[in-house]
């Protein structure tokens, strides 16, 4: 079984992105052949600086890394160091229905949060339908709101077979139900685009101040809560505090008695305990970067090897060779 994931470097990696793929990922490197890339190209649509792209791309490695990705078990690279996903996209758009893409409903929930539209943006599906069907991939976690892309990638490969012969393997999504959707600190999904995200590796203080600003209702402490379970903080606890200890907040906070103050630094120490590992690894990564240079050097000749295969398979289908 090959696995087959990736992350934008597009800014500092969140708890969203951490339970939403990153910790998946990194569970399923046991599980199969399990290749995962840093999707600097799909980065290229929305980030427009070079340099924060360059330092974006180096953080998410270390972060990746700190938090357990061995690349003994899986093959780690960035996207962009194997240039074949390009050239297969341009075979898979020739191929693909503009009514398809117009069906996405990510690009459209882009644009409505003022990301400036462009051909990229709009044909990220192709690309990502690329990254996947290059390598052969069999399963793909996805978070639900990727899932059509996977579906995209599904039609583009079966009409891609339709006309040129068997060529690609259908890939399967794998939708991860339990910590799917991270809410941030608004109560929306976690996401930069709402400016609502709890980093994974931001500065004690700056997580502390993020925390304890989280908005409240105005109930006293000494008023019972029987909507304890939909409380911000208390979701927050689930995901990053052992299950004993954020069952004990939730029944302490539906009985009465816990005030939110309380409750919100008990969500900082469990959040800074949770990571604590992690960040004495990053640290120890940040102060060796040519071993971490070297790891995504390595990991992208892997991927180029399984990539040259596939897509001279596609070229020699398709009558380019």
């Amino acid at each position: 079984m090959r696995i087959l994931s990736g992350i934008q470097p597009s800014g500092a990696l969140h708890l969203g992105n951490y339970f939403g793929m990153m910790r998946p990922a990194i569970e399923l490197q046991e599980k199969g052949e399990a290749l995962y890339f840093i999707a600097d190209y799909h980065s290229m649509t929305s980030l427009f600086d070079a340099e924060q792209r360059r330092r974006n791309t180096f953080d998410v490695a270390l972060d990746f890394l700190a938090c357990g990705l061995d690349p003994k078990k899986s093959i780690f690279f960035k996207q962009s160091d194997v240039p074949e996903v390009t050239e297969l996209s341009w075979l898979l758009t020739t191929v693909t229905p503009m009514s398809l893409l117009e069906k996405c409903t990510s690009y459209k929930d882009k644009v409505a949060k003022g990301i400036s539209p462009n051909h990229g943006l709009f044909a990220y599906p192709v690309l990502m339908a690329a990254d996947i069907l290059i390598y052969d991939s069999n399963i793909v976690p996805v978070g639900r709101d990727q899932k059509q892309h996977v579906e995209v990638t599904r039609d583009i490969a079966v009409k891609f077979n339709e006309t040129y012969g068997q060529t690609f393997v259908i890939p399967e999504p794998q939708i991860r139900e339990e910590g799917a959707v991270v809410p941030g600190t608004d109560g929306q999904k976690m996401s930069k685009s709402y400016g609502n995200t709890i980093e994974i590796f931001a500065e004690e203080k700056a997580i502390r101040k993020k925390l304890m600003g989280i908005v409240m209702d105005s109930r006293t402490p000494q008023e019972p809560k029987p909507d304890a379970d939909k409380n911000l903080a208390v979701q927050l606890l689930k995901l990053i505090a052992p299950a004993d200890v954020a069952r004990d907040y939730e029944e302490r906070l539906r009985a009465g008695g816990l005030g939110y103050g309380d409750l919100k630094k008990g969500l900082f120490e469990n959040y800074w305990s949770y990571f604590a590992e992690a960040r004495t690894k990053r640290a120890e990564l940040a102060a060796n970067p040519d071993y971490v240079r070297q790891v995504l050097r390595e990991g992208a000749e892997k991927a180029r090897a399984l990539a040259t295969k596939v897509l001279q398979r596609a070229k020699v289908a398709s009558g380019l060779s």
